[in-house]
């Protein structure tokens, strides 16, 4: 079995982690709040006191962290993990991050002569602990084969976009999709709740709509229910984030991104208004004031 070093073991981490032990791999895990980690290492895995001491010897390194300055630490530095990394390693950034960082961590790697892959992976945290995600990846096709028997534990899908860069560019459309589509299906509620409609009715019909998608069905319910705070799979800060690089991605190429732009702002008031630790679903609320 493999070593692997895994950095960030937030909800998503741990349970990709967590399968990475599951599949009898050696799993050493960093984790800048350490308690986070305990769960694993009860289960296992070793504790590390830096991203260098978590890389050291591994066949695998992976990355699952919240956005560019976090992934920055994890990776560089006289305590990052390429300090460590020996040359052949599999670098994998998981993480949703911006493609500038991503291009320039690429280089990073291959001064180190690691084989890097960007792997940003999409699906929920019970996702993740099932091994259900999806893997969006960029970069060499020699690399991704010779990994696949490494990255299968975390994933029933693999999809391969082209060079390094590539996974990174497509999750990031995917995600300002989403972004777009939850800050819409708000805007119908509170339209529909306007008009005096009976809300439960309404999400019930548009679950079963043309206009349905597994984001808008998964909203419109937590919309409806209203608890923003507590089971949050993802925060008003992470989807600005992702609205954010999103835009900055679409702005970089000269797509029309009118729609984006409108989404971002949303998020950005979400986050202003000072509920940017609460579920991204609360921006239903931001629409009522």
């Amino acid at each position: 079995m493999a070593k692997i070093g895994f950095l960030g073991v937030g909800r998503m981490g741990a349970g990709m982690a967590g399968r990475m032990l599951d599949a009898g791999h050696r799993v050493t895990v960093f984790n800048r709040s350490p308690d986070k980690a305990a769960a694993l290492v009860a289960r296992g895995a070793r504790a590390a006191e830096s991203p260098r001491a978590a890389a050291r010897d591994a066949h695998m390194i992976i990355s699952m962290v919240a956005e560019d300055r976090a992934s920055r630490a994890m990776w560089l530095g006289d305590q990052g993990a390429l300090a460590a990394a020996a040359p052949g390693t599999f670098a994998v950034e998981c993480s949703t991050l911006s493609r500038p960082w991503v291009l320039e961590l690429a280089k990073h790697a291959a001064a180190h002569q690691l084989r890097y892959l960007d792997s940003p992976v999409t699906g929920l945290p019970s996702a993740a602990a099932a091994g259900e995600l999806a893997l969006f990846i960029g970069g060499d096709t020699a690399d991704l084969e010779a990994a696949r028997p490494l990255l299968e534990p975390l994933c029933n899908r693999i999809v391969h976009f082209g060079e390094v860069g590539a996974g990174t560019s497509y999750k990031l459309v995917q995600n300002l999709l989403g972004s777009i589509q939850i800050a819409a299906t708000a805007e119908a509620l509170r339209t529909a709740e306007l008009a005096g409609l009976d809300l439960p009715t309404v999400v019930e019909a548009l679950s079963r709509s043309v206009a349905a998608s597994p984001t808008v069905i998964r909203v419109a319910d937590a919309m409806l229910e209203g608890a923003h705070d507590r089971d949050i799979p993802f925060t008003g800060t992470l989807r600005l984030k992702d609205t954010r690089i999103g835009v900055e991605s679409a702005d970089s190429v000269g797509a029309p991104i009118a729609l984006g732009h409108a989404a971002l702002d949303i998020f950005t008031r979400l986050v202003d208004a000072g509920h940017g630790e609460l579920s991204e679903t609360k921006v239903i609320d931001l629409l009522r004031e």
